[in-house]
């Protein structure tokens, strides 16, 4: 095992709690009633058009998606990291990680714009091996390309990582790379999904099992 690579939101870091914030505040200028803090998490995976579908009720090239889109997105720039924090278990797996000279990365749909000041505000996290956004692609997940980006960059073939993710399309990006998968149910899942049915290697509730289960599969030979 040389690397670890992980989603960014739903999976290494809660970054709902800022969505929610800049949603409802910008629903509230909308003069719209806010939504309840769980209906919204189910969609932050999903990206910023998702939110703007559930907030507003439009979808992509109607009138005013666009206008929307752009506000909420410089909301969140302007919001970005104040409540924001990694999952419970995160942090010390980073580190153990590092300690055991196993590299990390972060592989997401979410742009760089947002990923790179996002990561530089926990900059006491050990130094990710390879970050990979939309921008550095042609094909987002569930494409592999950039999974197999991310491994070009670490050094290590796409057998000798594993891919961890929220969403079905991470699992199907890790498979397709010819890498063991983790799903973690504690991201954000929409409601009429079920984690059970992605066909990951591994399926985890919390991000404290994921060293443990390295040790058990992946590190018993080394």
């Amino acid at each position: 095992m040389k690397a670890v690579l992980f989603d960014l939101d739903g999976t290494l870091f809660d970054t709902a709690p800022d969505f929610v914030v800049v949603l409802n505040q910008l629903r509230q200028q909308e003069q719209l009633p806010p939504l309840a803090d769980a209906t919204i998490r189910e969609v932050v995976s999903n990206g910023a058009r998702a939110m703007v579908r559930l907030g507003f009720g439009v979808d992509e090239g109607e009138t005013g998606f666009s206008d929307l889109r752009q506000r909420l997105l410089d909301l969140y720039l302007m919001h970005l990291a104040k409540y924001t924090v990694p999952f419970p278990g995160i942090e010390k797996l980073l580190n153990e990680l590092a300690e055991n000279g196993i590299a990390w990365g972060v592989v997401t749909n979410k742009p760089s714009a947002y990923t790179i000041p996002l990561l530089q505000a926990f900059s006491h996290l050990p130094t990710p091996g390879a970050i990979i956004c939309p921008d550095d692609v042609t094909n987002r997940k569930p494409d592999p390309e950039p999974i197999l980006l991310a491994c070009s960059r670490i050094g290590c073939n796409p057998t000798d990582a594993i891919y961890v993710g929220d969403h079905e399309r991470d699992i199907m990006a890790g498979r397709a790379a010819g890498m063991p998968t983790i799903a973690c149910s504690y991201g954000y899942i929409d409601s009429d999904d079920d984690p059970e049915n992605w066909k990951a290697d591994h399926l985890i509730h919390n991000a404290s099992e994921i060293w443990p289960l390295i040790q058990q599969h992946y590190l018993k030979n080394a």
